[in-house]
């Protein structure tokens, strides 16, 4: 079974991320695309107005929920502590699933050689789908991903089509909730006063 592999905070999750894992998943013929958010990020302080854990794997299980192939997974936060990449694809791999995508965005592949742990084992342990968050980001990803195939032997595929330019700061930041996540998740935030909505 092929298996797509989409880590972050999810704060909150929004159709961004669903896009992503749409196009890796319909590019690469996955079979099922993890939705896993992280317990603690390692690489950058969670604002203070964040959601829980919780209210993060509620907020992806909504966003996901009409969609057979996406799987929300609490293996991070389950696990406790900082989230690392590198032990979730070890458990991963471990519970059987052998064929993994990690599905990243733009700063992810840019940043993933400096600030990533292990990203030699990473590239061991799974494939890297890289997604877009905007159109002009292709040429960069392109240079990158070829750096990234003669140092680390990496199996990158640069995964076209549709993108959703969104992030989570600008959701938190008072984005149009509607337009920007699945209505279920904005009726949540709203319903906990999640970002102060």
């Amino acid at each position: 079974m092929k298996t797509g592999v989409l880590g972050g905070t999810f704060n909150p999750p929004h159709l961004g991320h669903l896009t992503a894992a749409r196009n890796a998943k319909n590019a690469l013929a996955l079979d099922k695309v993890l939705f896993i958010p992280t317990n603690i990020p390692p690489h950058k302080e969670l604002p203070e107005d964040t959601a829980t854990a919780a209210d993060r794997c509620e907020m992806v299980r909504l966003l996901t929920k009409d969609e057979p192939w996406a799987v929300l997974s609490t293996i991070e936060v389950d696990r406790g502590g900082a989230s690392y990449t590198v032990d979730t694809l070890r458990a991963l791999q471990n519970a059987g699933e052998t064929d993994l995508t990690l599905i990243v965005g733009t700063d992810m592949l840019l940043s993933f050689d400096r600030v990533w742990r292990a990203p030699d084992e990473i590239a061991r342990l799974a494939s890297l789908a890289v997604c877009a968050r905007e159109q002009d980001d292709w040429d960069a990803l392109r240079r990158k991903a070829d750096a990234l195939r003669r140092t680390l032997h990496a199996k990158i595929e640069l995964v076209r089509g549709g993108v959703f330019p969104v992030s989570s700061t600008e959701l938190r930041q008072g984005g149009e909730l509607r337009r920007l996540t699945a209505p279920a998740v904005a009726d949540y935030i709203e319903q906990k006063h999640l970002y102060g909505f």
